[in-house]
């Protein structure tokens, strides 16, 4: 059988990538304006690389002092215990973000959720950069890049480098 060859196509360069960082870095700040602290949880790889550029963003405009943690899930069994880089105790009654790369089925994110559902928290809220529409899982994100409708056979991949990230379609 001869296996086809997807092709790449384009939905996200470099340029437009930053550019949705920044926004959702301004959006971030808007709904945080009252806090003087945020923790920026992103899940483990894409998930934490981009709310390190979320963050970094973040301090270039706003005097929010930002909390790292990365979110370590097992994507496929997400049932496994989930963990962080960071205590429990540092994220209690503090505003929070969960941030990923891209929702598809909601499956990770609403496991993250869950997790942090189990800690006290003062404002909950997600982060992703693509949201294909695509969910099993009543969860959604409250700051997004790009929403994009995309058939269940098709794949979006986020490929972050320093200078030359890009979001594809497969």
């Amino acid at each position: 059988m001869q296996q086809m060859n997807k092709q790449k196509n384009i939905i996200l360069d470099n340029t437009q990538i930053q550019h949705k960082i920044h926004r959702i870095a301004y959006q971030i700040y808007e709904s945080n304006s009252n806090e003087k602290e945020i923790v920026l949880a992103g899940i483990s790889k894409n998930g934490f690389i981009l709310a390190q550029s979320i963050a970094e963003s973040l301090a270039s405009i706003s005097p929010l002092r930002i909390i790292m943690c990365e979110v370590f899930i097992d994507k496929k069994k997400p049932l496994k215990p989930i963990s962080t880089s960071i205590p429990s105790e540092d994220y209690i009654h503090k505003s929070l973000v969960l941030v990923d790369d891209v929702l598809n089925s909601g499956a990770t994110l609403i496991y993250g959720v869950k997790h942090f559902l189990e800690v006290p928290l003062k404002r909950f809220k997600t982060a992703v950069l693509v949201n294909r529409n695509h969910k099993k899982y009543p969860v959604k994100a409250d700051f997004k890049g790009l929403s994009l409708s995309t058939t269940l056979q098709e794949q979006v991949i986020v490929e972050f480098s320093k200078n030359k990230s890009v979001a594809y379609l497969l």
